[in-house]
């Protein structure tokens, strides 16, 4: 037991909830932007093209976060 550290395992997980919602943050952003409803556009009308962009986005704006919490 002297050899697990909780300090690391704290960070990571503040970390993760810090990335999490700074990409709900930038949903929503987007969300307010963008004219229509993208959930809606997903879910209700099935807009494949749509959901493909949203999926983009959130890819990408994983990534940006991942490296600036990374370093």
């Amino acid at each position: 037991m002297e050899f697990i550290h909780a300090q690391p395992i704290i960070n990571s997980i503040i970390y993760s909830i810090l990335g999490i919602i700074i990409l709900l943050i930038g949903y929503f952003i987007i969300e307010k932007l963008t004219p229509e409803n993208t959930w809606k556009e997903v879910v209700e009308k099935n807009n494949v093209a749509v959901a493909i962009v949203l999926a983009g986005f959130i890819i990408g704006l994983s990534m940006i976060i991942s490296a600036a919490i990374h370093g």
